[in-house]
């Protein structure tokens, strides 16, 4: 969906190993904060980490040495075969069309977040983004999404309606569900797969840190289901 900006940059999926992270990716960990009745209103900056020029993140969920990778892949006998689709994000999509804008979502690519679900639900609230405050604010919760699942389109200008992000790498935390979620990369950062095809280029991806995603490398929420801790 983007051309990446930042060439330099490079996240590789090794072959039933971890993410080789190469360009001097910044790296932090972040939580999503809930308001009072649960609902995913914000992303909240825990700490920078620092990680060098070249770094390896753990895909299998088991290193003793999380977020970085300790051979453990190795011991447990990881596969993480890539079993997500490799089409478009515009073939994976579907588009809900509002008066003003028009929301396009790719579900297989969800990571559990929830901002989504606030308000009303988001899928809803394309149907009253016509005024300028309501547009900024449907804008603003598609834009939360890590994954990238959801995104929003002016109609006007027929382009997506994206949230500036810097390329850098999130290790998303989660503490109204009790988990940690997974790899957010942010800013258009090139990933390709173990074979060497390059994903397409998007602005907001997830990758899966637990090692038990049914869409690899991609999360899709089971980090919830099975508790997966980075501690």
């Amino acid at each position: 969906m983007v051309k990446s900006s930042v060439p330099s940059m490079r996240i590789t999926v090794t072959k039933d190993g971890p993410y080789l992270v190469r360009g001097q990716v910044p790296l932090s960990r972040q939580a999503i904060g809930a308001d009072a009745a649960g609902d995913s209103v914000e992303w909240v900056l825990l700490e920078s980490i620092a990680a060098g020029a070249a770094y390896r993140l753990c895909r299998c969920g088991q290193s003793a040495t999380k977020p970085f990778c300790d051979d453990s892949h190795i011991r447990i006998g990881f596969v993480g075969n890539e079993t997500a689709s490799r089409k478009p994000y515009a073939a994976l999509a579907q588009e809900i069309d509002g008066p003003a804008m028009a929301l396009t979502d790719a579900e297989s690519l969800c990571a559990f977040a929830r901002f989504c679900d606030r308000d009303g639900k988001v899928w809803n609230n394309v149907s009253h983004a016509s005024s300028e405050p309501a547009r900024e604010a449907f804008v603003h919760q598609v834009g939360q999404c890590p994954s990238g699942r959801l995104v929003a389109w002016d109609f006007e200008t027929r382009a997506p309606v994206e949230p500036s992000l810097p390329a850098s790498i999130v290790l998303v935390e989660d503490p109204s569900q009790g988990v940690s979620g997974p790899i957010w990369v942010r800013g258009g950062i090139v990933i390709e797969a173990a074979d060497g095809t390059p994903y397409e280029i998007r602005n907001r991806v997830t990758l899966c840190r637990c090692g038990q995603s049914n869409n690899k490398p991609f999360c899709d929420g089971t980090h919830a289901a099975v508790g997966f801790k980075d501690s």
